[in-house]
């Protein structure tokens, strides 16, 4: 076995990487909780509504989610929620088609792409998890 293979074999790899795979959602999540106000102005800046509720529920699913993805405890669960929550995001903040700007645009292009790159982790994540263990 190379020196590669051992790292990546490491109980404590596994663990660094799912903390690096949610920390757009577990540091969001935090952000929002600490700043409620400020989380409810951005709900309604996308037009959800009621703001608070939806506020709510986005700390909710970014930090139980991330939470079940670190711990390794029903996995899939927190990884599909982040998943839908990242499609929905999407769909609601980077409608980058809908930019006159071509600099504006191909930026939310990028964290379009970017955000399906993590559903592509989380479907990963939640794959993995249900894999018998060694």
């Amino acid at each position: 076995m190379n020196i590669f293979r051992e790292v990546a074999a490491m109980p404590q790899m596994a663990f660094f990487g799912r903390v690096l795979l949610t920390l757009p959602f577990w540091l969001s999540g935090l952000v929002k909780a600490l700043d409620f106000g400020g989380a409810t102005a951005e709900m309604a800046h996308f037009g959800l509504t009621p703001a608070p509720l939806v506020a709510a529920a986005v700390i909710v699913v970014q930090l139980g989610g991330s939470a079940a993805v670190i711990f390794d405890r029903y996995t899939w669960l927190g990884a599909g929620a982040l998943a839908v929550f990242t499609i929905l995001a999407n769909a609601v903040a980077h409608r980058f088609w809908e930019i006159d700007d071509p600099v504006a645009r191909f930026h939310d292009m990028a964290q379009f792409i970017t955000n399906v790159a993590m559903i592509g982790g989380f479907i990963l994540a939640a794959a993995l998890a249900e894999r018998p263990r060694a």
